[in-house]
């Protein structure tokens, strides 16, 4: 237990009442009312001071040599086994005959008590070396803003809040279609009213020209495998490109993770991170993420760095790499 340094009977107060009695002569009595404690106290740290000098005076454990009851370490061992097939506590406490509690105790104690990624394949982490040689899309649906909800409306009559914006109240999905750099982490995002092949071929074609500008010339786009991108159409519109287009595994997001990492952070950041009173108004207020995403926002993969200055750094070295 840490002390404050200035409390009653803390490391300097104990070292004080220690001296008194073991170096100056004071007598238990004198010594214990003077820092008012009892005479027991008082011949305790003066006999581990006695004993130990000043490690004598440190806090020690409560916790009991042995426990006659402890889980004998084959039946851990077994827990932890069996925790590595991904068996819940209370499975793993059936199938043994133990209680729930000393099973998850157990759990706990060995540092296996979230199951997270264990007993599962460990990721294959990857990330190409310069900016354009693959570039992820993805699209995220989301629910239209009728009007605003009870954050916006709180103090509001249940009558007044059911007749707000009555003609505002149609129900429908916006696609936000997203296109990310592997390399740099560089994203470009749009909403648009539908993920059609026609749509995505547009939408992919304007990412193009904003990476452009950012001088990087795409050579690979990673999907999945939706509708939009496994249309003829679109493979037609990657080959008049001069893109190789490659599919992520089926059942297997974690293929395009960037996409779907980016696409968490943009919902937390931009979608879900502020009151909107309508659809156009989370709209309009995309362009401002994006570009603090892009520009200032530091990013933990990049080693703290912002999209943007990882993509001059990676220029930088391509630059002088030319040349050995």
């Amino acid at each position: 237990m840490e002390l404050h340094a200035n409390a009653e009977l803390s490391l300097k107060n104990r070292r004080r009442l220690a001296g008194r009695i073991v170096e100056q002569g004071w007598s238990l009595t004198k010594a214990a009312e003077a820092a008012e404690v009892s005479e027991r106290t008082a011949g305790k740290w003066a006999a581990r001071y006695r004993a130990e000098g000043e490690a004598g005076l440190l806090d020690r454990s409560s916790a009991p040599n042995h426990v006659h009851n402890r889980t004998p370490e084959d039946r851990v061992q077994a827990i932890a086994a069996l925790r590595r097939l991904r068996m819940t506590g209370a499975e793993i406490a059936a199938v043994l005959g133990m209680p729930d509690q000393t099973v998850s105790g157990i759990l706990t104690r060995i540092g296996m008590g979230r199951l997270g990624r264990l007993g599962q394949e460990q990721p294959i982490r990857y990330e190409r070396a310069r900016p354009g040689e693959l570039v992820h899309v993805d699209v995220k649906k989301l629910g239209k803003i009728a009007r605003p909800g009870h954050a916006v409306l709180g103090g509001q009559p249940a009558r007044a809040r059911a007749g707000y914006h009555r003609k505002a109240n149609a129900k429908g999905w916006e696609f936000v279609h997203v296109a990310i750099d592997d390399a740099t982490r560089l994203a470009y995002v749009e909403v648009l009213g539908d993920e059609k092949a026609v749509t995505a071929i547009a939408f992919f074609k304007r990412a193009l020209r904003f990476f452009a500008r950012y001088g990087i010339e795409v050579e690979r786009v990673m999907s999945d495998n939706g509708s939009c991108y496994r249309a003829k159409l679109h493979a037609i519109a990657c080959r008049a490109l001069g893109i190789r287009h490659i599919f992520t595994r089926p059942y297997r997001p974690q293929t395009n993770g960037k996409a779907e990492r980016f696409i968490r952070t943009m919902l937390s950041g931009w979608a879900y991170g502020a009151i909107y009173r309508n659809s156009a108004e989370r709209t309009t207020a995309l362009d401002g993420w994006l570009h603090h995403y892009n520009h200032e926002r530091p990013h933990r993969a990049l080693g703290r760095k912002t999209p943007a200055a990882r993509l001059t750094e990676l220029n930088r070295n391509n630059v002088l790499g030319s040349y050995t």
